[in-house]
């Protein structure tokens, strides 16, 4: 699986919301706190309206990757537990 679509994606993302904090530093010296705020709001707007494509991408792959994992059930994971708990076969604690 190749990453490209994972650094273009970061990357936007953080343009999106690097620009409009730059520019907001400029319009509020004083309060750099309110310009993060609006940066981040802006930002993820941005990144909502204009960002779909690479994030769709994005999602689909780490679908893609987790579906590739091995797939435990309840059953497989409740048959190990009583496996264990029963120890060696043929031996019975009770008599």
């Amino acid at each position: 699986m190749t990453s490209r679509p994972v650094l273009v994606y970061t990357l936007l993302r953080l343009l999106a919301f690097l620009v409009p904090l730059v520019i907001l530093w400029f319009l509020f010296p004083g309060m750099p706190w309110v310009a993060a705020i609006m940066a981040a709001a802006i930002g993820a707007s941005l990144s909502v309206i204009f960002l779909r494509r690479p994030r769709e991408e994005v999602s689909s792959r780490i679908y893609a990757a987790r579906q590739k994992r091995a797939k435990v059930t309840d059953d497989d994971v409740e048959d190990a537990v009583i496996d264990s708990a029963e120890g060696p076969a043929g031996s019975n604690p009770a008599s």
